[in-house]
């Protein structure tokens, strides 16, 4: 039996003494059919021109929605976590939206003098003695913040590419931010609500998924953002790309691809013509 289909089901008709069919998903009616076979504790019945459920037994039917949502009837705290509200009625924290509503992207200072300031609070945070003894620092960020760099933002999508800095233009200083595959809705919402950075340089896996990120990326920003294509990166295309990744990345590629600003058209023609995709690591590569 489906029960979250039930779960919702029962609450739907908890105090209430019947409900039309039509107020239930197929689903839910599905599973308040078979929960009605099984316990007799509901009941499917004809009245005017349709159907109603309504609660034959209940006892039953209380015990089966205790176990199945602690809190039905107890009302939660209008502060509680979301996610400790979905755990008080469904037994699980991912049960409804459960997104954080704050995110803390892991940040790194490339070259002296990096700082991000929120003028709205004096708030300072200088990046580069914080990534010179810790390593890395990050800051809590919403879309409503006022946080910012004079300095220029690199989006990394793989760890070794902020471990190692080594394959950054000379003397760029910057602040490097490691997303780890998949960018952020909430890192989004943020880089688009006010000008973050002087500029906003991305780097990804030349792939389906690296170029569905940026087309998220460029949708919210436009040109106030770039996509950074590697020394001799159609050389190193050619030399060390993967079919495998292609294939595997293709369908989001496909779906990335008009939404591409032309400048990329070079690269995904000859990601198309070859068949290959290539990942972030080959910077380091010979390209000859």
């Amino acid at each position: 039996m489906d029960q979250r289909a039930l779960r919702a089901a029962l609450l739907k008709l908890a105090g209430a003494d019947a409900l039309p069919a039509s107020r239930f998903t197929a689903a839910q009616r599905n599973a308040l059919d078979r929960f009605a076979r099984h316990t007799g504790a509901v009941g499917c019945q004809r009245q005017g021109s349709g159907d109603v459920y309504r609660v034959l037994d209940a006892g039953v039917f209380a015990g089966h929605l205790a176990a199945l949502s602690p809190q039905a009837h107890t009302p939660t705290p209008a502060d509680l976590p979301p996610r400790a509200r979905h755990i008080a009625r469904s037994r699980a924290s991912k049960a409804g939206e459960h997104q954080h509503a704050c995110h803390y992207p892991i940040l790194k200072a490339v070259g002296d003098g990096v700082c991000w300031q929120d003028g709205a609070r004096g708030a300072v945070l200088a990046l580069g003695p914080l990534t010179r003894d810790c390593g890395a620092a990050s800051l809590r960020i919403e879309a409503d913040d006022a946080w910012r760099t004079e300095q220029a933002l690199w989006l990394v999508e793989n760890q070794a590419l902020f471990d190692r800095t080594d394959w950054l233009p000379p003397d760029t200083v910057a602040t490097l931010l490691y997303y780890g595959g998949q960018l952020d809705g909430r890192l989004l919402a943020w880089l688009a609500g006010r000008p973050r950075a002087s500029r906003i340089v991305h780097f990804a896996d030349y792939d389906g998924v690296g170029l569905a990120n940026f087309a998220r990326l460029h949708a919210l920003l436009g040109d106030a953002c770039e996509y950074w294509l590697m020394p001799d990166w159609s050389t190193k295309l050619a030399r060390y790309g993967s079919n495998r990744l292609w294939r595997d990345t293709l369908r989001e590629f496909t779906a990335a691809a008009a939404r591409l600003p032309d400048c990329l058209a070079p690269l995904t023609q000859q990601m198309q013509r070859c068949g290959l995709a290539l990942e972030q690591e080959a910077v380091w590569l010979p390209g000859w």
